[in-house]
């Protein structure tokens, strides 16, 4: 006999023993590397956490000093260009009207938490102070230090309503001192001093309280002025113009984390540990058994090739779990991976029927393998209930056993069965109300019209679009927009039977299908629930949401047999609903479509009538009430159609803004207009509408400048109308583009207040030279208690702000007299004036030198 050398304990072998020491060695060097990795990993995420924390703490105190110092200028500029300001603090100072009468007195300090307000006239005196809301006899620079006269010489050299700050410290306590000239303003009833300015000034002290309210704003403790001396381990955020510093107790999320994931940590290491040694332990057997295999291998070898041919045959399948069974179809092996994957007994399962356990779509498996035409090799599909009861799916491939019976592999197929089944319903769903998206919808109606042939199955189509629903997500987020669709989606549901169809084809677009025979009631009372379902209102992040749906309906074959021409058709009557006021439905009729080919018609001429000079503009006067002097005027733009006569712009600028020629239209009325100013006999302003379509997009700024250039006109005699729509935009953006406009000089008026967007706060940050008051409040003036305190709050609020106030639509006498009377400034309408060409408003400048003309 051969020499094998010594026997080890356990029967190991030498080769063995050896790969159980280096697999030792190996798991422990891994697992300690492992543990003091993640260890390591988890102390650096603490301490970015901690800085993380820190900057962005210093972030949020930074953009809190910043927005004290922007609302301190916003307050400080209403104040300082108010005309009654400027006539009882500059011209005079009436300290019963400034304090007796709170116009500029303690509610600076009890309501907006000044802590000083100081006047400062020409001659660097202080006129009027304020301190803690109470008069006080004190000077500005004992309060403040020497460093106000700069402040005060800084402000001076700055336009007014640009308030100048900067932060001092005063007695050791930082503060924000802004200061702004005193202006009238626009009031046109103040005359304006020739002399050297009085220059007004706002102080909010950094006193404790204040930092303490702003930290819990903040979410940051202790917030404070930081002492005088060395630094501490305090973070700290110099203040500007080296007024001090600020610190506070800094968050440790950090070490939260530490303290909560280092304990589960250990734990985990010491499970890994057990677990380690539990593998060890089962690599020392197997070695064990591996030894006794070959032993048994090297003395049986007929044992040997039957375990060769098994292992041959598994190896050309793939598998999860293998199986056999005999003649009978009665289960004969399965493999341990067999109870692992299904969760179901090895030894409960071996010797029942293969049907028992696996079912297919084609019938049972005995069946199936009893066919004549089966294949040798085969892979089945099969279905079966795991240890769960649970339904799995896996794919069984198999190969008949010479001395009868089978053999095979079966592989679990669920999560992929599952996966492709999701896919499909996705491509035919729409992932946010779960309804038909178009492609279902599509083969939806196609199937119906060609099963079912329509003029023995009629079919009804409603296309659904959602009236005011893009102020929802313009005003409270795209998240609450999502909510409005879904909550739609189930209440058009309601709406409809179950053999009919809902799909979403857009944004706020869905289509109903409803086939077999409907009347014309039925119709109409469909169309009017699903009208007052949708009108109901909608509940959304704590507001109360109102939207309403207008309705096109299309039936086949009455109207179309094809699906296209059936959508086409019910989008044509959905366009006629919504032209007729919205909330409504309207049925195709033929005319409608005439109508849109003379809208596309429209809109190839419009494409011309610029080249062609086709367009003209006409000039509605307006006049000033306090003398009945022409003061300005309105360009209207008209257009004289070869074929229609004189249009409005009621007619094709709607047409402008949907096609996109609201640009090369818009570019013509804005050089037209100054062209046509320049040239009468009088600088008087003409003012100009601004579609809210083009004045982001547009590169409104650069388009206006390129227009004053190349007539020459005055920019301060160029008035731009400005429509509320356009604050559903980015108002940031609005606001910087507004502010390029008055760079150029021109004016800026807000057209139709009180009718939609505009609102108090939106007054008080935008660059405005005056205001308009819609005609609706105007034609309810004479009769109508109501109606006039609306516009005399307007005209109020305009003047308040230094604002002018026009009035535009008036028809009477006596609404004339009542605006005056209620001290409007300006006033157009068609009964004043009719609408003129520019040079016949030059001629009559000429003639009546800016006398009212008399009414008709």
């Amino acid at each position: 006999m051969e020499n094998h050398g010594p026997v080890l304990p356990h029967g190991l072998s030498p080769s063995n023993q050896a790969l159980t020491r280096v697999t030792l060695l190996g798991c422990c060097g891994l697992l300690l590397a492992l543990f003091l990795f993640t260890a390591t990993l988890l102390v650096f995420i603490a301490q970015e956490q901690n800085l993380s924390a820190e900057q962005h703490h210093r972030l949020d105190i930074d953009k809190a000093l910043q927005t004290l110092a922007s609302s301190t200028g916003t307050t400080l500029k209403d104040y300082a260009l108010w005309g009654d300001a400027y006539q009882n603090l500059h011209l005079k100072v009436d300290l019963d009207w400034a304090f007796t009468r709170q116009n500029f007195g303690p509610t600076l300090y009890r309501d907006l938490g000044f802590d000083a307000v100081f006047v400062i006239d020409a001659q660097g005196a202080t006129t009027y102070a304020l301190v803690a809301g109470q008069l006080a006899a004190v000077d500005a620079r004992a309060w403040l230090g020497q460093r106000l006269d700069a402040l005060v010489e800084q402000a001076r050299q700055t336009p007014a309503g640009n308030p100048v700050s900067r932060y001092v410290s005063i007695g050791g306590t930082p503060a924000l001192v802004a200061a702004d000239v005193l202006s009238p303003g626009n009031d046109p009833q103040v005359r304006a001093d020739t002399g050297p300015q009085s220059v007004v000034i706002f102080v909010a002290r950094l006193n404790p309280p204040r930092l303490l309210a702003m930290g819990q704003g903040l979410e940051i403790q202790q917030l404070q002025v930081a002492p005088a001396g060395p630094a501490t381990d305090l973070p700290r955020l110099a203040l500007p113009d080296g007024a001090g510093f600020l610190q506070w107790q800094p968050a440790q999320p950090g070490h939260q984390l530490l303290v909560l994931v280092m304990p589960l940590l250990l734990l985990v290491g010491l499970l890994v540990g057990v677990l380690a040694a539990f593998l060890l332990r089962r690599t020392a057997l197997a070695a064990q058994v591996m030894d006794q295999q070959m032993q048994a291998l090297q003395s049986g070898r007929a044992a040997l090739a039957a375990s060769e041919a098994r292992f041959r045959d598994v190896a050309e399948v793939a598998s999860d779990w293998i199986w056999e069974v005999d003649a009978k179809l009665r289960l004969t092996y399965l493999s341990e991976r067999f109870q692992v994957v299904t969760g179901l007994s090895r030894d409960a399962t071996l010797g029942q029927p293969l049907d028992a356990l696996l079912s297919s779509e084609q019938g049972t498996l005995s069946q199936w393998l009893a066919a004549p035409d089966r294949p040798a090799r085969a892979v089945l599909q099969c279905t079966y209930q795991d240890g769960s009861r649970q339904p799995r799916i896996c794919r069984l491939a198999m190969r008949a056993l010479p001395e009868g019976g089978l053999r095979g592999t079966a592989s679990d197929i669920t999560e992929e069965v599952m996966a492709r089944r999701r896919i499909e319903y996705l491509s035919q769903h729409d992932t946010l109300t779960g309804l038909a998206n178009r492609t279902r919808m599509q083969e939806f109606l196609e199937g119906k019209l060609l099963v079912s042939p329509p003029l023995q199955e009629p079919l009804l189509m409603l296309s659904i679009d959602l009236d005011r629903f893009k102020p929802v997500n313009d005003l409270l987020g795209h998240g609450a927009g999502d909510q409005v669709l879904h909550e739609v989606s189930q209440r058009l549901c309601r709406c409809l039977r179950s053999q009919d169809l809902v799909a979403r084809v857009g944004g706020d677009e869905f289509v109903l299908v409803v086939p077999g025979h409907v009347t014309q009631v039925e119709i109409e009372g469909l169309c009017r629930r699903v009208i007052e379902h949708i009108d109901a209102p909608f509940y959304v992040a704590g507001h109360e949401v109102f939207i309403s749906a207008s309705i096109g309906i299309a039936r086949a074959p009455a109207d179309a047999i094809q699906a296209d021409e059936l959508l086409r058709l019910a989008d044509i009557a959905l366009y006629e609903a919504k032209a007729a006021g919205r909330s409504t439905w309207r049925f195709y009729a033929v005319q409608m479509n005439a109508r849109i080919v003379e809208r596309r018609r429209l809109e190839q001429d419009l494409r011309q009538a610029i080249d062609q000079g086709q367009l003209q503009l006409q000039f509605l006067p307006r006049y000033r009430l306090a003398d009945r002097r022409l003061v300005g005027a309105e360009a209207l733009v008209r257009w004289q159609h070869p074929r229609h006569g004189l249009l409005g712009p009621e007619v094709f600028v709607p047409i402008a803004e949907d096609s996109g020629l609201i640009l090369p239209l818009s570019n013509w009325v804005l050089q037209a207009a100054c062209q046509a100013a320049l040239d009468w006999p009088q600088a008087l302003p003409v003012a100009v509408k601004v579609s809210s379509a083009e004045f982001q997009r547009a590169k409104l700024v650069a388009r206006v400048k390129a227009a004053l250039d190349r007539s020459g006109l005055a920019p301060e005699r160029l008035e731009l109308e400005l429509t509320d729509k356009l604050l559903l935009d980015d108002r940031r953006q609005v606001l910087d583009i507004m502010r390029g406009l008055k760079s150029l000089g021109v004016r800026l008026l807000m057209d139709d207040f009180g009718t939609g967007y505009w609102g108090l706060q939106h007054l008080q940050s935008l660059p405005l030279d005056g205001l308009k008051i819609d005609r609706s409040f105007v034609a309810g003036l004479t009769g109508d208690t109501a109606g006039r305190s609306i516009i005399q709050a307007i005209i109020d609020l305009g003047h308040a702000l230094s604002l002018r106030v026009v009035a535009e639509g008036a028809q009477s006498l006596e609404q004339f007299e009542a605006l005056r009377d209620m001290g409007c400034d300006e006033v157009q309408g068609l009964s004043l004036a009719e609408p003129l060409t520019g040079e016949v408003l030059g001629r009559q400048l000429a003639e009546l030198a800016g006398g009212w003309r008399s009414m008709r």
